[in-house]
């Protein structure tokens, strides 16, 4: 008979979250500005186009990712195997985050297709900063015993 080993699943360490969840908010507000100055600058939008203003980036990040920690402590408190179920969530959370930009994308809401993409860019910076710092700077893999 063959044994086979298989890497353990990693645990998500529930101290480490006290330091990595404030970490992961200001990280994912630093990226989003970033992508925000980024657009601006290339795309020079009008002043009163306020999804790519200063307030609303930080305000939206701040508190989305904040949930985003939330859900993730309680998945880790909840579930066998909280860092996969975490990651799918987080595809599909992304995804339907889509939609409210798509809908401003339309003239009268005044912001056209290359601010759209802006946004998405900025969801998506978010996105990859705190699913990539809760689920590896939270977790470490069980020795064998």
């Amino acid at each position: 008979m063959v044994s086979r080993s298989y890497p353990k699943s990693p645990v998500v360490q529930m101290r480490r979250l006290v330091w990595v969840g404030p970490l992961t908010i200001v990280a994912s507000i630093v990226a989003v500005l970033i992508v925000r100055i980024l657009a601006v600058m290339v795309l020079q939008p009008e002043p009163t186009y306020l999804p790519l203003g200063w307030f609303f980036p930080i305000l939206d990040t701040a508190i989305l990712v904040t949930c985003a920690v939330l859900v993730f402590v309680a998945m880790a408190r909840a579930l066998a195997r909280p860092i996969r179920v975490f990651r799918i969530t987080s595809v599909i959370v992304l995804v339907l985050s889509v939609l409210p930009v798509l809908a401003i994308t339309q003239e009268p809401m005044g912001g056209g297709w290359p601010e759209g993409l802006a946004l998405m860019t900025m969801h998506t910076a978010a996105w990859a900063v705190t699913v990539t710092m809760l689920t590896t700077l939270t977790t470490a893999v069980p020795s064998d015993v």
